[in-house]
């Protein structure tokens, strides 16, 4: 069994930053591919970044601001964010492709962590 536990989310000020840590622990053989989603209050839930290897994405709305990246090594994915804004709260889900040694890839979600941005 694979569990993700995001933290790093909180109360934040317009143009503060904050650093999202997730990180994947139990039966792991390899982590193909780990991203972050969020969601907002009566919005659907959307891709916000992937990285997958070395190769990173972003969603237009974040580009400039945030950062994905990972420690291999802790199976753990960090989203740097910066020059944060009001429309960035949300709560923030981190997402994994993990190979356990039982079974193949799969997705996997962590519980969420909160975000808010606000003056």
């Amino acid at each position: 069994q694979v569990q993700l536990v995001e933290s790093g989310g909180g109360l934040v000020q317009p143009g503060g930053s904050l650093r999202l840590s997730c990180a994947a622990s139990g039966s792991i053989f390899s982590i193909c591919a780990m991203g972050w989603f969020r969601q907002a209050p009566g919005k659907q839930r959307e891709l916000v970044a992937t990285i997958t290897g070395g190769t990173t994405n972003y969603t237009d709305s974040v580009k400039g601001r945030f950062t994905i990246s990972r420690d291999n090594a802790k199976n753990t994915v960090y989203l740097q964010m910066n020059s944060l804004k009001p429309e960035d709260t949300a709560v923030y889900y981190c997402n994994a492709e993990i190979r356990t040694y039982y079974l193949g890839n799969r997705g996997y979600w962590g519980q969420g962590t909160q975000v808010t941005v606000s003056s």
